[in-house]
C-alpha cells in the first residue's frame, strides 16, 4: 500500500478534495538498488497553480527498475483520481517508460506489458492523461529521487 508522507504533505499544506475538475501534474521516480534489488517508488500531485495536493513513497520491495518506474505511474494516477478527473500531465525521468506509455516502443516483457495495462486502466479515471520525460536535473523529479533514496537508506539500516 502506498501511503502519503504525512510529514511533507503537512508541511506543504495538503489539500483535500481542491480542484476537481482542473488540470493535475505529476511527477515520478522510482529506483533498484540492484536489477533486481530493493525497490523504492515516489510520486507527487500538482494542481494547476503548482500548488502540492499530494506526496507520497514508499519500499516496494525486491523488484526491478522498470517495475518500481511503472509503480510509481499508478500510485501517481492513483492519487491524482482524488483530485481530479479532467487532464493529468505526468513527469518521469523513466525515458523508456514515458516512450512505452506514448506508443513510441513496445512493450515486451510480460510482467511489465501487466503493469503497463494497469496504467492503462488508470486513465480511465481522466479525460486526458499526458506523459512527458523530464531530466533526473529537474527540481520535481530531483526531489522524488530524494525521497526514493532516503526510503531506500532508511530501509537498509
Amino acid at each position: 500500500m502506498i501511503m502519503p508522507i504525512p510529514s511533507l504533505s503537512s508541511f506543504f499544506g495538503k489539500k483535500t478534495g481542491a480542484n476537481r475538475g482542473g488540470k493535475i501534474s505529476v511527477y515520478t521516480d522510482a529506483g533498484s538498488r540492484g536489477n533486481p534489488g530493493p525497490a523504492a517508488i515516489a510520486y507527487s500531485v500538482y494542481d494547476s497553480s503548482g500548488s502540492l495536493l499530494e506526496e507520497g513513497g514508499s519500499f516496494i520491495g525486491t523488484c526491478t527498475n522498470n517495475t518500481a518506474e511503472y509503480s510509481a505511474m499508478i500510485a501517481a494516477l492513483q492519487a491524482a483520481s482524488k483530485f481530479s478527473n479532467a487532464e493529468v500531465s505526468c513527469f518521469s525521468d523513466s525515458e523508456i517508460m514515458v516512450r512505452q506509455l506514448n506508443m513510441k516502443y513496445r512493450v515486451k516483457e510480460r510482467h511489465l506489458k501487466v503493469l503497463f495495462d494497469k496504467v492503462r486502466r488508470a486513465e480511465a479515471n481522466f479525460k486526458r492523461v499526458t506523459y512527458t520525460h523530464l531530466r533526473r536535473e529537474s527540481p520535481k523529479i530531483s526531489r522524488m529521487d530524494a525521497i526514493v533514496n532516503k526510503t531506500l537508506d532508511e530501509r537498509s539500516k
